[in-house]
């Protein structure tokens, strides 16, 4: 009898054969990390699209001595200029791919076991690390566009390449909120975590 008592207890906790409250709560804690996933997965996709193809060229004049009149040159403006934009553009197609990758392992192993489960959670973690230091590094130089830094005669550009700019911190929006998602999924993880295996300890 007690034996039978622990299977039970086992089968819920696993969400495998678990009927009524249980079983609803793990199909709705499953799909919305699956959701989460997808978001993340979306949006650091489009964040990587709006970055890649930013670019914007602007006819400036520029005054080369005092004496003679100034002078019009075509300036252009990509985001593989700057290498903060680089590294945020590789960061958002790292977690954008991670983002695929991850939700077909957890499609493909919904009963996974613990230790495949830290794993992801871990991955999870270092997704946000990864995308929260890029955004702050294209967020600092984006800034330094906006308003220039008069301590060290850097004048701001974005008056001038104001859609590469805009662009730019579109790109930056979209990927702290996928980031956000990834800290969703940590959150949701560990819970779940803690309804199936903390009552075993």
């Amino acid at each position: 009898m007690e034996s039978q008592n622990n299977k039970k207890v086992s089968s819920s906790v696993d969400g495998m054969g678990s009927k009524g409250v249980g079983n609803g709560m793990s199909r709705t804690v499953s799909n919305c990390g699956l959701v989460l996933r997808v978001l993340a997965l979306l949006l650091t996709l489009a964040a990587a699209i709006v970055l890649g193809v930013d670019k914007q060229t602007k006819i400036v004049s520029v005054q080369i001595t005092p004496t003679l009149p100034p002078v019009n040159i075509a300036a252009q403006a990509k985001w593989h200029y700057l290498s903060a934009f680089v590294y945020s553009m590789v960061s958002n197609i790292i977690a954008c791919s991670y983002a695929a990758i991850s939700m077909l392992i957890v499609l493909g192993t919904r009963n996974g076991k613990m230790g495949l489960a830290h794993t992801i959670i871990i991955l999870d973690l270092l997704m946000v690390g990864l995308l929260f230091s890029s955004n702050g590094a294209a967020l600092a130089i984006g800034l330094m566009g906006y308003k220039g830094n008069s301590h060290v005669r850097w004048n701001k550009v974005c008056n001038v390449f104001d859609k590469f700019c805009n662009q730019v911190a579109v790109s930056i929006v979209l990927s702290m909120v996928g980031s956000l998602a990834f800290m969703a999924l940590i959150a949701l993880s560990v819970f779940t975590l803690h309804k199936r295996f903390g009552v075993r300890n």
